[in-house]
């Protein structure tokens, strides 16, 4: 029996992503409604751990995130199964979520982070591990697209990035 290689469950993330993006900018301040921010605390928006990996800064921002996830996730979908891809991309986006929002908070740098890139970099950071001889191609992507937007005045989120990929790293070796 062939398998159905459309319905993905990374193609319907990446359907739920474009929705989002489409409900977030018909809505009065829904970047700020679901991305993660001080809201979080101050309106105890909880459920932004979540929707910020669903909700993008613009029309650029989306669909350079949603080709990342579609190369990488279907092909780390594929390799490891539904179950264990759901733990990596939701829990690690999560997780990612709290560290950045950790790093906001002790920071004082706070900002709206949007953007699937978080969970995204946790994709990398575990595709990085299993494969040895793409790792350094790898590294040095995540390291450009944290850093390289910083130099031209682009407000990024490079520690969401950067702890995404981290925590990839890490959750490849039970995963």
């Amino acid at each position: 029996m062939k398998q159905n290689k459309t319905i993905t469950l990374t193609n319907i993330i990446i359907l739920a992503n474009i929705i989002m993006f489409g409900i977030q900018n018909t809505i009065q301040n829904g970047d700020l409604l679901y991305g993660l921010n001080i809201y979080f605390f101050k309106a105890e928006l909880y459920y932004q751990l979540f929707s910020t990996m669903f909700v993008h800064g613009g029309i650029a921002h989306i669909l350079m995130n949603m080709v990342v996830l579609y190369q990488f996730g279907n092909l780390i979908e594929s390799a490891i199964g539904i179950p264990r891809y759901i733990l990596l991309y939701f829990v690690g986006g999560v997780l990612t979520s709290i560290g950045s929002l950790v790093y906001m908070y002790y920071t004082g740098n706070w900002a709206n982070l949007v953007g699937a890139s978080g969970a995204i970099s946790v994709l990398l950071g575990w595709f990085a591990l299993r494969d040895k001889y793409q790792r350094q191609g790898i590294i040095i992507w995540v390291l450009l697209i944290s850093f390289a937007p910083l130099l031209l005045g682009l407000p990024i989120a490079w520690y969401a990035h950067l702890i995404g990929f981290a925590l990839g790293w890490i959750m490849g070796y039970v995963l």
